[in-house]
């Protein structure tokens, strides 16, 4: 049913498209259901037979052609049922819906019967299957029909599934005594009855009017009395008589025996939505729902499941009801055909129903993938939730305030809905078939809205009145039949009209189902209208025209996600940054976009409009941060609107009345639905008022449309436009349903395979851009456009999509994670070949090399090691969690490509576990796939490392001296400590003479700093160290920690320990294609060059110039701020910025080693802590002999301040030399917000003249002061130390 709505005539305006009848076809007889999957083993009145479409009218509409296998196929999707006088005959409703290329919807509503059969030749046939059934039966005496469904085990997962569920009895057959006995069929003895359903297809979801229609006309077939005209008048009125509520009207029209109503929400409200959300919350209660919801919202996969196919209709609805503003944009099949199973293959977000078969364990249930699946099973009122799943932003506020909505009406928050009752009554069933029905049934068929009726006004009155409802409870302990109950309720019915104000009891409950309806979903609306209330801020518009922005979609940004997620409160972060990522958030930001030029799309409009409210009322908090709950304020205002439409009728359709038909033709006879005149439904009247109203404005404003109108743009232009612009799964939103040749199913495929590709592009290039402008802003260019946040998001969503790669065309299904299971395989595979070969490293291993790794012995590369690190995780306990830990730990090696590239290699294993369609064996797209994933080694990750933070990591650590210039061997003992972001390893002696060493720690993050050291014993202490290598055994991280000092006392500055600053050090591996763009490396330790280069005594080496010295250190204070500018959770290491390359120590050191008379012949090096000290001594020498008097009192207070710390990093236990207690007071000076105010001391104190050349910048007092100035801009930032910096030192 694929169309625009253009030549529709007066179609869009009609109520109803179609009425169809579907059934047993007499000419053809019995054909089993070959696309059902046929079972043998099940007694014939199981068994699934093929229904036809025996009727419909009109023949067809153009805007919305008829397709009879999808309307065959959903009106009844286990084919035809067939039972005896044995069973319940009680009628059943459901709905269904079928969703077209454009993405509107249509719906259907279809009531099911049972007719006698009476085809003599269909009764022999029945009766010859049950011989030949029962003769196999006596052959094979094990061989019960109820164990039959284990009886044949499947090679292929969806088979399984197939027969799994292709034996599901419809709920109305369960009457059927088990065992292999009485469930028999005598064409004798018994009445045989086979399933009949008629149908309404409807361009809006009116449930309820639809359910009463058809409800009546069934009732006028099954009554005693025929009806009062003819059927054929009903049909007629229904479908070309009565029209579509206009926005915001009501309109009555008239079924056979009552009056039906129906009202239409007005431009600025809800849409329509017309299934009782109510029963969705009493199905699963609020809590699941909740979590439903947001599964549905973050675009996840998801599986309804149960017994009714009503009940997955009305969760699915109601749930796709409640995502106003935004609209579900993926695969949408809520009734899933048992020949339609193979779609459940499908690699994509989808929202599915699957109808259970009663008894069905859900662990028999082989579903194809389930990594990123959401499991709902309505019936035991429980649901599965995927892992790593954020929670709705104020959950327990959120489902609180839905809580005293249900309340408020009735109903339970926790739900509860027992599941179908089976029947068990023995006795003949009448044509209504509810003489002798328990009370709970009925209440059930209620619900289901399985009752005609009579029964339903027994039932509502039950529920409206505490006494009987009191009776009602007594009547499910006791077992007393409904029928004792009928004399109370026809005396109760009296009262009830004249109470109601003239309505029945039918419409009094469906006002209070619409009233609960809209304020659940005000609820939801409010939720979103708070959330997204300033969303219009972030929005990117930079297109001149629609034209421009269509061919531009795909290269640009719409929305400012950082940005946006910077405004949100600290807890909705988690679950907003993952739901900005989807495709129905890009679709609504895209129609914001498009409103420019445009009309804009409905649910915008109405979503705005609620925004702009809220604004005037200045219902929102003042603060943008505040995640205070705000409750919904319109609840009121939208149930008076529903109240006040249903009171005051706006419109009624002209009655049925007599047509003119052919005499003797439409004869009544009871129980059997008559041939209706073809000629007469063929075609509607030519003068109904409303059927000229054909103008644009009304047909744009009536169809339900995805995409309205462009302006100025050719249409065929624009559909290729938007298809690209609406991302993937479009076109595969709905399977097709008319058509299942292999060829088809063949180019589904297909698509999905392209599909995954394009998403696989899309998200790697993502990644790339985000973080390499990340990488920009950190060199100076631009601002900040991605926070840890999200790049966390965008490699959780590309976890999801190799899941989904790796689930596509399975042959057999293992474990949740088709990737892991993958791997495993290959696992097995490879570790046997290793005991089998002599040789230990496996073919499919390397050795990767380090270019500066001197001294560190090169890491072994391997799918199976990277595994076996996994496995030792004991934090992750499931299969999904450990295929994700391994995707993370590739990424951050960057070995992703590389691996999967080895794992895929195994062809064989490939073959065996996938079917020949599968994504994974198109060799071309495969290899596209693994260089996208290459691109990614372009930038650095942590993604491994800052995730799993409380596991055990071992460690290698080498020490490399300087051998030309000292010894290689000290006789002193030497100890290290290694620190990182999340901690350090404690000090840790280092065997004599042993320059490399491992240790196990607990997770240290990024190193930053390493302490070196020795205790100075023996002859042969001193130690001229090149550097320290540390490397992360798993993430394979090499850390240079460059030295370049000696550590001994009586040479360089006599420091025992030093401090040094880590740098990372690029892996070169034989397959580092993308070598040439490497991200840039952090900021680095000072190297051994600018080290020796100030303090040696030739001073060789080019001396910076005094602009070059203010530039550095303006460059090093900018650095400072820029990290307290970033999120939290994203600054790095601050220790780095203050001692690193490039840090605010090494700039003031040259500072103050500019004009510094460090040489004097025969005398030893002179640092600038020498002069530093004799400053202190003599301004506490000038104290004392009471110079400092007359100073002001602060000037006094700093010259204290500066004593007291020189003093204590003179007195502290370290070994630390001349130049590491210099660094240590720059950055306790720059902790406590001193430095500024110990520069002029030093400046004014005597003892420079002695120690600096006239020209130095420190004897300079505009370089001082603008040192000062620069130096205060900092005092806005709390800044830390890590403890490796400031141990010992007491302050």
């Amino acid at each position: 049913m694929s169309a625009g709505p253009a030549g529709c005539g007066s179609a869009p305006h009609r109520f109803a498209h179609y009425f169809i009848i579907c059934g047993l076809d007499n000419e053809t007889g019995l054909e089993p259901d070959a696309l059902a999957g046929e079972n043998f083993d099940q007694s014939p009145l199981k068994r699934t037979f093929k229904s036809k479409v025996l009727a419909h009218y009109p023949e067809n509409i153009e805007c919305n052609p008829f397709d009879q296998d999808a309307v065959n196929m959903l009106c009844m999707p286990k084919g035809l049922s067939f039972c005896t006088q044995r069973d319940s005959l009680a009628p059943r409703f459901h709905s269904f819906l079928i969703t077209r290329e454009d993405g509107s919807r249509i719906y259907g509503f279809v009531h099911t019967f049972y007719e006698e059969v009476t085809s003599t030749q269909i009764r022999s046939a029945m009766q010859t299957l049950h011989q030949m059934h029962h003769a196999e039966q006596h052959t094979s005496p094990n061989n019960c029909p109820s164990s039959s469904s284990s009886s044949s085990s499947s090679s292929s997962s969806m088979d399984s599934l197939a027969s799994s569920s292709d034996e599901v009895e419809s709920p109305s057959q369960t009457g059927v005594q088990g065992g292999c006995s009485g469930s028999g069929y005598d064409a004798e003895r018994d009445t045989l009855y086979v399933s009949k359903a008629i149908c309404l297809i409807t361009p809006m979801p009116f449930m309820h009017a639809c359910r009463r229609f058809l409800s009546q006309l069934h009732r006028a077939v099954v009554s005693h009395q025929p009806p009062p005209l003819p059927l054929e008048s009903y049909v007629y009125n229904v479908l070309y008589e009565v029209p579509l509520p206009p926005p915001g009207r009501s309109l009555k029209f008239h079924g056979v025996y009552e009056p039906i109503l129906c009202q239409r929400p007005g431009p600025n409200e809800l849409p329509l939505a017309d299934f009782p959300l109510g029963e969705a919350f009493q199905l699963l209660g609020a809590e699941n729902l909740v979590q439903l919801f947001t599964c549905i919202l973050l675009e996840m996969q998801v599986l309804l499941y149960s017994q009714d196919y009503q009940r997955l209709m009305v969760v699915a609805e109601g749930i796709t009801t409640l995502l106003f503003p935004f609209q579900w944009q993926h695969v949408y099949v809520p009734i899933l055909p048992a020949s339609l199973l193979h779609f459940l293959d499908a690699p994509v977000p989808y929202l599915m129903g699957l109808q259970s078969k009663e008894g069905t364990d859900r662990s028999k249930l082989e579903l194809p993938q389930e990594a990123n699946l959401c499991f709902v099973d309505i019936d035991n009122h429980c649901i599965e939730l995927p892992e790593d799943f954020p929670q709705f932003p104020n959950k327990a506020e959120f489902i609180q305030e839905l809580s005293e909505v249900l309340l408020h009406y009735g109903l339970s928050p926790e739900g509860g809905i027992t599941s179908p009752a089976p029947t068990t009554t023995q006795t003949s069933v009448t044509g209504t078939g509810l003489k002798n029905t328990v009370l709970r049934e009925l209440v059930d068929d209620g619900r289901n809205g399985n009752l005609p009726g009579e029964a339903l006004d027994v039932l509502e009155l039950l529920q409206g009145n505490p006494t009987l409802e009191r009776l009602q409870a007594l009547a499910k302990r006791t077992g007393v039949k409904v029928a004792r109950l009928e004399a109370l309720v026809a005396g109760q019915k009296a009262s009830g009209e004249e109470s109601m104000g003239g309505r029945t009891g039918i419409e009094e409950e469906e006002l209070r189902t619409a009233k609960l309806n809209v304020q659940l979903r005000e609820v939801f609306a409010a939720r979103f209208a708070t959330m997204f209330a300033d969303y219009e801020a972030f929005v990117i518009q930079n297109s001149p025209d629609l034209e421009a922005w269509l061919t531009n979609r795909e290269q640009m940004h719409n929305f400012d996600k950082a940005s946006f997620l910077s405004d949100q409160p600290e807890p909705f972060l988690p679950f907003l940054s993952r739901f900005i990522e989807t495709q129905m958030f890009a679709t609504f930001i895209d129609n914001k976009i498009m409103s420019q030029w445009e009309e804009k799309e409905p649910l915008l409009r109405v979503f705005d409009g609620r925004i702009e409210k809220a604004r005037l009322y200045n219902v929102r908090a003042p603060s943008l941060r505040s995640s205070v709950y705000q409750k919904c304020t319109f609840l009121k205002e939208s149930a008076q609107a529903i109240e006040q439409r249903l009171m005051k009728i706006h419109h009624t359709a002209i009655h049925p009345h007599l047509l003119d038909m052919k005499i003797g033709q439409g004869k009544y006879q009871q129980g059997f639905f008559p041939k209706l005149q073809a000629d007469v439904l063929a075609s509607g009247p030519t003068n109904n008022k409303w059927s000229n109203r054909t103008g644009p404005a009304h047909r744009r404003r009536d169809w339900p449309r995805q995409q309205p109108d462009h302006l100025g743009l050719d249409n065929d232009l624009k559909e290729k436009y938007m298809q690209e612009a609406r991302s993937l799964g479009k076109n595969l939103r709905q399977p097709k349903l008319s058509d299942l040749s292999p060829a088809v199913i063949a180019q589904t495929n297909w698509k999905f395979v392209e599909g995954l590709l394009k998403e696989c592009r899309m998200k790697t290039k993502r990644m790339l851009v985000e973080k390499m402008g990340r990488e920009a802003v950190e060199l100076g260019h631009g601002e900040a456009n991605i926070t840890g946040l999200e790049e966390n998001t965008l490699i959780a969503s590309l976890c999801d999509l190799l899941e989904r790669i790796w689930s596509h065309g399975l042959q057999v299904k293992q474990g949740k994670s088709a990737l892991w299971s993958h791997l495993m395989h290959y696992q097995a595979r490879e570790e046997k070949t290793e005991q089998q070969a002599e040789s230990p490293v496996s073919n499919g291993q390397e050795r990767r090399k380090s270019e500066s790794s001197i001294g560190l012995p090169a890491l072994r590369v391997s799918v199976v090691q990277d595994m076996r690190h996994i496995q030792n995780m004991g934090e992750i306990k499931t299969d999904v969690g450990r295929a994700r830990a391994w995707i993370r730990l590739s990424l951050e090696k960057k070995l992703l490509s590389q691996h999967l590239k080895q794992l895929l290699s195994n062809q064989a294993l490939t073959k065996k576990l996938y079917k020949r369609y599968a994504f994974l064996r198109c060799e071309e797209e495969k290899e596209q796939f693994l260089f996208h994933l290459l691109s990614l080694n372009a930038v650095d990750y942590f993604c491994f490392t800052s995730v799993f933070t409380t596991i055990m990591i071992p460690y290698r650590a080498v020490i490399i001296p300087i051998k030309k210039l000292s010894n290689a061997m000290t006789t002193s003992n030497p100890w290290v400590c290694v620190s990182g972001e999340l901690g350090d390893s404690g000090i840790m002696q280092i065997p004599k003479n042993v320059l490399e060493m491992t240790f196990d720690c607990q997770n240290l993050g990024k190193l930053t700093t390493v302490q070196l050291g020795h205790d100075n014993a023996g002859l042969l202490a001193k130690w001229l160290v090149d550097c320290v290598m540390v490397r992360n055994e798993i993430s394979g991280h090499t850390y240079k920690f460059p030295c370049g000092r000696w550590l001994g006392k009586g040479v360089d500055d006599g420091s025992l320990e030093r401090i040094l600053i880590g740098q990372l050090v690029a892996p070169c591996s034989d397959e580092e294609v993308v070598r040439g763009s490497k991200t840039p490396p952090p900021q680095r330790s000072p190297s051994q060059l600018r080290r020796i280069s100030i303090s040696s005594i030739t001073g060789r080496g080019n001396k910076p110039t005094t602009d070059q010295i203010q530039e550095a250190i303006s460059e090093a204070v900018n650095n400072i701020i820029k990290h307290f500018h970033k999120p939290e959770k994203e600054r790095g290491s601050l220790t780095v910025l203050l001692c690193g390359e490039g840090g605010l120590v090494g700039a003031l050191e040259q500072f103050f080693y500019h004009g510094f008379r460090i040489a004097r012949l025969f005398q030893k090096n002179v640092f600038v802590w020498d002069f530093i000290e004799r400053a202190v001594v003599y301004m506490e020498s000038a104290d004392q002999m009471g110079d400092l008097q007359e100073t002001a009192e602060p000037l006094g207070l700093t010259c204290d301040s500066l004593c007291r710390y020189a003093n204590a990093i003179n007195n502290t236990s370290r070994n630390i030399g001349k130049d590491g207690k210099f660094q240590l007071l720059i950055c306790l000076g720059a902790r406590d917000r001193l430095l500024s105010n110990w520069l002029p001391l030093l400046v004014e104190c005597p003892i420079i003249t002695r120690m600096y050349e006239e020209t130095a910048l420190l004897r300079d007092r505009v370089a001082v002061s603008s040192l000062i100035n620069v130096l205060q801009s900092l005092h806005d930032f709390p800044i830390s130390l890590e403890t490796s910096l400031t141990k010992g030192v007491d302050l």
